[in-house]
């Protein structure tokens, strides 16, 4: 999760800097935005888009890669991309 806080990431980026396949880390999204929530902070999806007419998955729920455009019905979707906002939170103090 350092790795989300620090900056915007896709799958394919996750899947390389913690060496597991893409699909683990779809699967594994999930479990991060319940937990981010349950510590005050933002999980923030950046929605996939069509790079041919543009359309924007904003509406979408799942986190993984939509397969084809409602609109134009093409493939050339870019990977939504995840990153944790934690600002405006208080870091506990660690006693010493």
């Amino acid at each position: 999760m350092a790795l989300l806080r620090a900056q915007e990431c896709d799958a394919r980026d996750l899947s390389q800097a913690l060496g597991l396949k893409e699909k683990e880390v779809y699967a594994h999204l999930p479990h991060v935005e319940r937990s981010v929530a349950s510590s005050g902070a933002k999980f923030i999806v950046t929605p996939s888009r069509c790079l041919l007419c543009g359309y924007v998955f904003e509406d979408r729920r799942r986190l993984t890669r939509p397969s084809r455009c409602p609109h134009c019905r093409r493939s050339q979707i870019t990977n939504p991309s995840f990153r944790i906002d934690s600002k405006g939170l208080v870091a506990p103090a660690h006693g010493g």
